[in-house]
């Protein structure tokens, strides 16, 4: 089901007409809004646990492997899982080189996980990925814990000891169909351009007003909302919003990490934390233009 969303979403940007004429002739009024980047140090704020009183919505989705048994976690594929309760409480991921598929079991703050099976790359991993596929044998009980908005699920073992910590992957909220309200602190709604952005897939896809254009995205689970685009490739059909698509890819490559400025908007940011892009969320059914 989550890829004929994608797909759909993809096809809605890929198939949409340009109308150029129209966009010159709408009024161009666009309130330039102000954001802070937040700047605190892990002292401030001391781990606190969370209650989970709804395990499908509060444990659903995918977290980062970030530390095995006390250690941080060194691998060559990013090493995560994915709860997925809507299929059966199943789960899939990767191990740091091969992904995995099982199943999990549940009751309060119990957890188990069995059934694994894994395709059968071979990789040369500074944490193993046999090491990761026996702590998970080991694991019993769980305990979601937060600091700074970050979340972390610790699976822990019979004895009691926390064997593995996993972060809640946090660029969800990046996800999604966006149109592109600024470059560069440049207004250019009135140009429609689009984006899909999948950080679970990690790819991005997008129509410029000229081109369309594809990439990938790369992502750090030791930091906050640190999302990188590269390998962005597209058409080469030469058109009057050349410039636009030129500064887009431009600040797409220079982006290190996003902020979440409310429910429908996101930044882009580069290395030392100004923003580059400004995205607003588009709803399908909608024509850009009206947002």
């Amino acid at each position: 089901m989550r890829k004929w969303i994608i797909i759909t979403l993809l096809m809605a940007i890929i198939m949409a007409p340009a109308d150029a004429d129209a966009r010159r002739k709408k009024d161009n009024k666009y309130d330039k809004k102000t954001v802070t980047i937040d700047n605190v140090t892990a002292t401030e704020q001391p781990m606190r646990e969370i209650t989970v009183t709804d395990p499908a919505s509060q444990l659903y989705g995918e977290w980062d492997i970030i530390t095995l048994r006390k250690k941080k976690v060194y691998t060559l594929e990013r090493a995560y899982l994915y709860l997925d309760f809507a299929g059966g409480n199943k789960v899939y991921g990767c191990n740091g080189c091969n992904v995995v598929n099982g199943r999990f079991q549940l009751a309060g703050n119990n957890i188990s996980f069995h059934d694994f099976v894994s395709t059968s790359k071979s990789c040369h991993n500074v944490t193993t990925e046999k090491s990761i596929m026996r702590a998970l044998e080991d694991v019993k009980r769980y305990t979601l814990t937060t600091q700074y908005n970050a979340q972390y699920l610790n699976l822990i073992n019979a004895k009691g000891a926390t064997i593995m910590v996993l972060k809640r992957h946090n660029l969800d909220a990046l996800n999604g169909a966006w149109l592109v309200k600024e470059i560069n602190s440049e207004n250019v709604s009135e140009h429609n351009v689009r984006l899909v952005i999948d950080a679970i897939m990690q790819t991005i896809h997008g129509n410029t007003g000229c081109n369309i254009i594809n990439g990938i995205i790369t992502l750090d689970p030791t930091k906050d909302m640190a999302v990188q685009f590269e390998d962005l490739r597209g058409t080469d059909y030469r058109c009057d919003d050349i410039a636009i698509e030129t500064a887009l890819l431009l600040a797409l490559e220079n982006t290190v990490s996003c902020k979440r400025i409310n429910q429908n908007e996101m930044a882009l940011l580069d290395n030392k934390g100004r923003i580059v892009v400004m995205l607003k969320r588009l709803e399908m059914g909608k024509q850009a233009a009206s947002d």
